[in-house]
């Protein structure tokens, strides 16, 4: 750089800065914090002049992020790396660094998504820590390190998606893709749990399809699993999204209506029930369903359903197309 252009009070701040940052390497010497760290990833140490503005860093930081140092300012604002953070990553970052900066935090810690020179997104776990106040606690300096986390981050999304797979393999049904019996039961278990500890009340509908061996038998067990499809999605769609939906069995789904009184459940069911009647299906198929309901008695999930299923019976022995309460 040169400074034979530079006015005096600039040459001054030029040196102050020097100052601390030599300061601070030397602190650094005699705590004999090495900037070589084997642990893996590390881009090495920043030094961070809060007054000025300015960073001073190990060159990993910027060549990890595809960046030559001559293709860099001769000094390096913080906003250099702070424009390159990810939007979702950026304000609980930034607020991370000025909680630190405040006192509020004994440390600044975070990760986050910076933007390399190709448009990529980089992972860094950032860590440091304010070393110089002013007599009235405003800091003045601060000193970190910072990782390349990138591949650990990846491996982590990877098997939270792989988890994620299955899970959804486990408790979805493969036909409907709404919940299967397992996962419905083990929601329907935690819900009541709930309703017992705060005396809240639960519905839960039992719903068949009227007459689905003759769909199988006359148009074929593709088109009767089409029907079961639709069937599923029709039923999702008329129910809120806080109510549980899952396949039961063959032709036989389960409704859960936490928070809700048997009246109340009774009108989405109806409801529920009148749009499938409605429902014109390919080949001009129409189909009608019957339900059972049973509010929760504090009794066992096995009798709660039991008593829906009951229900549910008296509504086909009733001539069917109907919800029995």
């Amino acid at each position: 750089m040169d400074y034979t252009n530079l006015t005096r009070a600039q040459l001054i701040a030029i040196i102050d800065e020097l100052k601390i940052l030599n300061d601070e390497l030397l602190s650094e010497k005699e705590q004999q914090v090495r900037l070589d760290f084997a642990w893996s990833g590390n881009l090495g140490h920043w030094y961070f002049n809060v007054k000025t503005g300015n960073v001073v860093f190990n060159p990993l930081k910027v060549t990890t992020l595809g960046y030559c140092m001559d293709e860099l300012p001769e000094q390096v604002s913080y906003t250099f790396f702070t424009d390159r953070l990810h939007p979702d990553d950026y304000q609980r970052t930034m607020a991370d660094m000025q909680k630190h900066l405040q006192g509020e935090t004994d440390v600044y810690e975070c990760e986050y998504r910076i933007q390399a020179k190709d448009g990529d997104w980089k992972w860094f776990y950032d860590r440091g820590k304010v070393t110089r106040r002013d007599a009235q606690g405003k800091p003045l300096f601060a000193a970190g390190i910072v990782f390349d986390i990138t591949e650990k981050k990846e491996r982590a999304l990877k098997l939270e998606r792989e988890n994620k797979l299955l899970e959804e393999a486990t408790t979805t049904d493969p036909l409907t893709r709404i919940r299967n019996r397992r996962a419905v039961l083990t929601e329907l278990e935690g819900w009541l749990r709930e309703a017992r500890n705060a005396s809240q009340s639960i519905v839960v509908a039992m719903f068949d399809i009227d007459h689905f061996k003759v769909v199988n038998d006359t148009r074929g067990h593709v088109f009767g699993d089409m029907v079961l499809q639709i069937t599923a999605n029709l039923i999702v769609g008329n129910i809120r999204t806080e109510d549980i939906v899952g396949r039961y069995g063959g032709e036989e789904f389960l409704v859960v209506f936490p928070h809700t009184e048997c009246h109340s459940a009774a009108v989405v069911c109806e409801r529920i029930r009148t749009r499938i009647a409605a429902y014109e299906f390919p080949d001009g198929l129409k189909i009608t369903i019957s339900g059972g309901l049973a509010e929760y008695r504090g009794e066992s999930v096995t009798a709660l359903i039991d008593r829906a299923d009951k229900k549910l019976y008296e509504a086909k022995e009733s001539g069917r197309n109907r919800i029995a309460l």
